[in-house]
């Protein structure tokens, strides 16, 4: 058999936020980086996944959108199916194009069995045609209290085995999030902690022109995606409605899941602000990132490789539902020295002090860059991932038995 170009596939389920999504591109970039002859295509649910740029060689089908209710239900984002309808529908489109594709490589993001078991089926084909299947998850998953039970809800641990490696984007010395699982060393020992996945920036920026306030020293305030930001934009823009002397001027991504109307009663406050000012989503906010002084962000996984990446001084403002992760995160990244954290946003409304806030603001001007913590290995997340998976895309090149005749048929 001659030469053939290495595949990939990456599923990348979605159901909120921009987190999975960005975390799957700057894999699937890095991987075409280092094999210009390789094609990856990216599984998402994300709406907005067609908003990013995507190296030579990536390209991503969307499946139907699924979105979390405020009960802790889901239901179907744009189509009128029912939950299982969709989620049939999500389970044919992916296994369909794994088997089209026949990827030497899968790689799953975060959920082993996919939203809600639909990344099965097709773990199985791929298993039939010996690709190589890979889970990824980020550093922090959530407090054992909550993610025992809710792994063992969904069979995930049984759904280990499929996986002939366990990639955990973080190190271990500043946290191990399946420890709790207590599982046993023939899976432990699939783990590969990679280090954080290193941002670079895009080719050119995304805005033609920046607000005016970014000319000068600047605190650049993101909450990600911005369907749960809320509270963290509240609380920065009554710091300045409370203290006008704040020496570094505040831009606001909001992030484009924000709802219109906490959108405009914003923007209404803002306006009345000489040293604030916000817009409303760059998909290239790296580039703004690096020409901050510092950042205020909810701490994300994704906002915290950038703040490692381009080495900025940030105040992380954790949320504490419904998950711990970005709490836990924040709190042994300080460890660290790595960041700041200030505590409270799950507050009640109303409850939070303007006065901390501007107090943490200003003392961004002196704080310690993350670069000054030296940690060895911290940013080499997509090296690793370079390193390992190069004798595999080899292999693939070299050729491989082709799937069984029925699997194909399918």
């Amino acid at each position: 058999m001659g030469q053939r170009s290495p595949r990939v596939l990456i599923y990348s389920h979605d159901t909120f936020g921009l987190g999975h999504l960005r975390r799957s591109r700057a894999i699937a970039n890095a991987l075409v980086s280092a094999n210009p002859d390789a094609s990856v295509v990216i599984v998402s649910g994300s709406p907005v996944i067609g908003s990013f740029e995507f190296g030579n060689g990536v390209d991503f089908i969307r499946v139907p959108g699924v979105v979390k209710l405020p009960n802790g239900d889901y239901t179907s984002l744009n189509l009128n199916l029912d939950l299982d309808e969709a989620v049939a529908l999500r389970e044919t489109i992916i296994r369909n194009a794994a088997v089209a594709l026949k990827p030497d490589l899968v790689i799953v993001d975060k959920e082993p069995t996919g939203f809600r078991g639909e990344i099965l089926p097709t773990l199985e084909a791929a298993k039939s045609w010996g690709a190589r299947l890979v889970l990824g998850i980020r550093d922090v998953m959530d407090e054992p209290a909550l993610l025992v039970p809710e792994w063992e809800r969904k069979g995930a641990v049984d759904a280990l085995r499929y996986y002939d490696d366990i990639w955990i984007y973080g190190l271990e010395e500043l946290y191990e999030p399946l420890v709790s699982l207590n599982l046993p060393p023939e899976v432990t020992r699939r783990f590969v902690y990679t280090g954080y996945l290193r941002r670079e920036l895009p080719d050119e920026p995304n805005l033609a022109r920046y607000p005016k306030l970014t000319r000068g020293p600047f605190v650049l305030v993101t909450t990600g995606g911005g369907g749960d930001g809320e509270d963290l934009i509240e609380w920065v823009i009554s710091a300045y409605e409370a203290d006008k002397d704040i020496p570094l001027p505040a831009l606001i991504v909001f992030g484009p899941f924000i709802a219109r109307t906490t959108r405009k009663r914003f923007l209404d406050r803002i306006a009345r602000l000489e040293n604030v000012d916000a817009i409303m989503f760059d998909a290239k906010i790296e580039h703004l990132m690096k020409k901050a002084t510092a950042i205020v962000a909810m701490g994300g996984y994704n906002t915290f490789c950038e703040i490692l990446s381009l080495d900025k001084p940030a105040l992380i403002v954790p949320r504490k539902r419904p998950r711990l992760e970005q709490a836990i995160r924040a709190s042994c990244a300080e460890r660290l020295g790595l960041v700041h954290q200030l505590d409270g946003l799950d507050h009640p409304a109303g409850a939070h002090d303007p006065a901390d806030m501007a107090r943490a603001i200003r003392a961004l001007r002196h704080q310690n860059k993350p670069s000054d913590a030296f940690v060895p290995g911290l940013l080499d997340g997509l090296e690793r991932i370079k390193e390992m998976t190069k004798p595999w895309l080899e292999a693939a090149r070299r050729g491989r038995p082709k799937p069984p005749v029925g699997v194909a048929a399918e």
